[in-house]
């Protein structure tokens, strides 16, 4: 099992105390957290807000050691509050009757360093593709206009399957059958891809679960793998790519910016500067999407396993070259 850290970094203004953390809460990091916040009480902080901005997951164990915290802060009329809970945390609080415990009210401002968010960490270096540190993975979200992008381990991905399932059924218009098939196509995606080398997944969440996608890079093991490869390289001149082989996004204002934000950010964090998506030719509404997204379609590819032959999407990260024309390829075909 992939197991986190948890990283704990605590800056006192007078009697406040900010505790950022990062990483995940579990049984192997909740006691280093319970003892993080009974110090603050014990150093006399009247105040202690807990920043989750970079914390991937807490479980129950985690919940007790802040509803434990919380009782002791009000016995000696201290308060303790969580700030910037992810989509999961948010649940879990909403589930257990914790949140009016636990998250700020109109009568506890939430302090200026909290009320102006984390730094954008959008443009730092990204780590080597395929790979984040251990306990790094909270560290690479990013919110922005109150929209987090949150890497998962295959670990997480496998906790919040369920819940990516619910946001690509809600992004699908049809009967409960259409639905129901979009829920088990998410889920075989989701489990075909977690087995392979350098599988990469961001969620992008605000209070809840709005979008997700994911994907890994190709490399040419298999007959097929190598067809799509010398085919996208002859195509594009990259030999190199990602594909990604799930987008979802929820259906608001903003939803063909979250799904933009989320591919461009899995292409930066894997350092490759070519994304490609194969679909059917029938999934017309996909096939909208991904051109809202400024993917371009190749056209159908043949030789590849399956029924019908995919039609090819390409987008080159942020301002990449122009693709140049497909060569020696008929129309439609590549």
């Amino acid at each position: 099992m992939d197991m986190q850290r948890l990283d704990i970094h605590r800056r006192d203004r007078g009697e406040r105390a900010l505790v950022t953390l990062v990483g995940d809460i579990w049984p192997g990091t909740a006691p280093l957290l319970r003892a993080a916040l009974e110090q603050c009480l014990r150093d006399g902080m009247t105040a202690i807000d807990v920043d989750l901005t970079t914390v991937g997951s807490c479980d129950a164990k985690g919940l007790d050691v802040f509803l434990t915290a919380s009782r002791h802060a009000g016995r000696v009329h201290a308060c303790l509050h969580l700030h910037h809970p992810c989509a999961q945390i948010t649940k879990l609080l909403a589930a257990t009757g914790s949140a009016p415990l636990l998250l700020p009210s109109p009568a506890h401002p939430v302090p200026p360093a909290l009320l102006r968010g984390p730094p954008d960490t959008s443009a730092a270096v990204p780590p080597a593709p395929g790979r984040l540190p251990p306990g790094d993975c909270a560290r690479a979200s990013v919110v922005a206009d109150a929209i987090r992008l949150r890497r998962l381990t295959r670990r997480q991905a496998d906790d919040m399957r369920e819940d990516m399932a619910d946001l690509a059924v809600a992004s699908v218009d049809g009967s409960s059958g259409k639905a129901y098939r979009a829920r088990s196509d998410f889920l075989r995606r989701l489990a075909v891809s977690a087995r392979r080398p350098g599988f990469a997944l961001l969620l992008a969440e605000t209070t809840v679960l709005v979008g997700c996608a994911f994907g890994f890079p190709v490399s040419p093991v298999s007959r097929s793998e190598q067809g799509l490869q010398e085919s996208v390289q002859r195509l594009t001149g990259c030999a190199r790519f990602l594909l990604l082989t799930q987008v979802v996004a929820h259906r608001h204002p903003q939803h063909r910016d979250i799904g933009r934000r989320l591919q461009q950010r899995l292409l930066a964090d894997e350092r490759t500067e070519l994304g490609v998506a194969l679909l059917s030719p029938a999934d017309r509404a996909g096939q909208a999407a991904y051109d809202s997204w400024g993917w371009r379609n190749l056209g159908e590819m043949v030789g590849l396993p399956g029924r019908s032959a995919p039609c090819v999407l390409t987008l080159f990260r942020g301002s990449g070259p122009s693709l140049p024309a497909p060569r020696a390829a008929r129309p439609g075909r590549a």
